[in-house]
């Protein structure tokens, strides 16, 4: 009777052992399994081997499960060398474990009985070791981030992941996913989608990111002012970069941005009432206009050291190149993916992204940035093909946050020495803070939320303005809608007004752009958008007289831009992802 009490519970042991190890192999739904537990034929061809050096009798297994005793069970005895399976016990390979029905299990109940603890003991060790070992190789892989959120997870699956010696990682740090890259060294959210091609050569990973409008621009529509015009145009930007790692810490980036602003818009740039900065004609003041780019916007090289997952520190050097001066600029700003338009307070918050000569040093410790650059104070020539001089007598810093995959912040401070050519003697402190969010909708691919705010000041000598900027894109497949609000305050010398108002005069200037845009057509991963927009423009009475009481400018226009090529955020918006091997 003791024997068979004893069996008894070494037998219910052994099945719940077995289901134990069986339910920590198998992914959730077992329940299957249990339904073929109970009538399986019973062959004791694998099992039955290991019963051999067992004290117990297989008739009375069989009378256990209401079964006769398989004749065969005690026929194969013979096989008394097979014990030396034991230290190696099949039942542990997931796949055999797998395979193995409830019937089986339960005939080897000696065996299991025998070895339950250390093959448990071995079973759980050897996966747990092989969990451990998975997790250290994701841990350790460069270019991955496993510390944040789920969808920061989702989002590095994609954009932090290595191909091969190649990465796809952020151009400054192989820990961040590639999402970051904001123009120059600035940050954007992780979950800020990507527009470009990509493809990997050898240890190179390649991208090219650009958009081409033709559009026609009428500024002040109703004639309410003198200072309107109108313009058919073409605004472009191209930009090329190659990033590769080196060796197991360091990652090596080049990038190069181009524009053909001057061939397709002229010297005088495109007409955009308020809007001051620059000249053409040989000394002529750029008013009611936006400047064109130079040729080239950058070239430049940066190189990044991996301390460890948390810490990076890097180098840039451009020629020309963007110091540490606010936010990204607003080309490569996706809360203005969809707006032509530079802003009115560009030259407040983000026109140093075109600066020749500018060595730039970074330290990063994980969610935090800071940075500093040297460069050229000086503003571009208004020759937009030569390379200006490279004077390396400005400063400025920058510390950036991004608290979660959707937001990054930053404050800075840039101190320009000489920025505009017309006032050489006049030295500029430029203040800049931004907050910019993104979102992946739901239901992934092409469709998110971003927003900005950007507060830009310019202090020192006689210049004290503030400018702000609220920037909205909702972006829904192929239909976006998106907004934009300014403010921004204007001297007489930025609008070439001196001989009618006093220099101490300033002037606050409101604008509210609202705009839709649709894709019209999609052919190898390039989007072709119809949109239009319009903007109303308000100031004070001072300026009624020139620019009437609410001047409206709209526009209408085609893109020519890259697709999708990595969403932000979510798998379902990294499906969107579309590169080359």
């Amino acid at each position: 009777m003791k024997q068979i009490i004893t069996l008894s519970i070494a037998l219910v042991l052994s099945i719940f052992t077995a289901t134990a190890q069986h339910e920590h192999h198998t992914p959730p739904p077992v329940k299957k399994e249990k339904k073929q537990e109970v009538k399986p034929a019973a062959t004791p061809q694998k099992a039955t081997p290991a019963v051999v050096p067992s004290k117990a009798k297989p008739s009375k297994h069989g009378q256990i499960k209401n079964k006769p005793a398989p004749p065969p069970a005690k026929k194969k005895p013979a096989p008394t060398a097979k014990p030396t399976v034991k230290p190696t016990p099949a039942p542990m390979d997931h796949s055999q474990h797998m395979g193995m029905d409830s019937a089986q299990m339960h005939q080897g109940h000696q065996m299991m009985a025998d070895s339950v603890n250390s093959s448990k003991t071995d079973a759980h060790a050897g996966h747990e070791m092989m969990l451990q070992d998975t997790t250290k190789k994701h841990q350790h892989h460069p270019g991955m981030m496993m510390k944040e959120g789920a969808k920061m997870q989702d989002t590095t699956q994609h954009a932090g992941m290595d191909h091969g010696a190649g990465g796809m990682s952020h151009a400054f740090s192989r820990n961040l996913p590639m999402n970051r890259n904001g123009s120059g060294t600035s940050w954007h959210p992780d979950a800020t989608p990507m527009y470009g091609y990509m493809k990997h050569t050898g240890p190179w990973m390649l991208m090219f990111h650009g958009q081409l409008w033709l559009r026609y621009n009428k500024q002040d529509i109703f004639n309410k002012g003198s200072r309107g015009d109108s313009q058919l145009d073409a605004p472009n930007w191209f930009m090329g970069m190659a990033q590769r790692n080196v060796g197991t810490r360091g990652l090596l980036r080049f990038s190069v941005m181009m524009s053909l602003d001057e061939l397709t818009m002229g010297d005088r740039g495109y007409p955009l009432l308020f809007q001051s900065g620059e000249t053409y004609g040989g000394g002529k003041k750029l008013v009611d206009r936006q400047h064109p780019h130079d040729l080239f916007s950058e070239i430049s090289v940066g190189y990044t050291h991996m301390v460890n997952e948390d810490v990076d520190v890097y180098g840039l050097f451009g020629y020309p190149g963007e110091p540490v001066v606010g936010p990204p600029v607003f080309m490569h700003r996706i809360s203005a993916f969809n707006n032509p338009e530079s802003p009115l307070g560009h030259h407040w918050q983000d026109a140093t992204h075109i600066t020749f000569g500018v060595a730039t040093v970074g330290f990063r410790y994980k969610q935090f940035k800071l940075e500093g650059s040297n460069f050229t104070g000086r503003e571009p020539d208004e020759n937009r093909y030569d390379f200006d001089k490279a004077r390396f007598d400005s400063y400025a810093a920058r510390l950036s946050y991004n608290p979660t995959e959707n937001w990054a912040l930053q404050v800075s401070r840039g101190w320009l020495k000489s920025p505009e050519p017309l006032e050489p003697d006049e030295d500029v402190v430029r203040t800049t803070a931004s907050a910019l969010y993104s979102r992946a909708l739901p239901s992934g691919g092409d469709r998110f939320f971003t927003s900005a705010l950007v507060w830009g000041y310019n202090g020192g000598g006689h210049h004290q303005e503030h400018s702000a900027i609220a920037e909205a894109n909702l972006q829904l497949d192929k239909t976006a809608v998106y907004g934009r609000y300014e403010f921004v305050q204007k001297t007489p010398g930025e609008l070439d007004l001196t001989e009618q108002f006093d220099h101490h005069d300033v002037f606050n200037v409101h604008a509210l752009t609202v705009g839709t845009s649709q894709r019209v057509a999609n052919f190898a991963n390039t989007y072709l958008t119809l949109g239009v927009q319009a903007t109303v423009f308000a100031t004070g009475e001072k300026l009624k007289p020139l620019y009437g009481k609410t001047p409206v400018s709209g526009e209408i226009y085609l893109r020519l831009n890259p697709g999708l090529m990595m969403g932000g955020g979510s798998k379902k918006a990294n499906s969107g992802m579309q590169h080359q091997h």
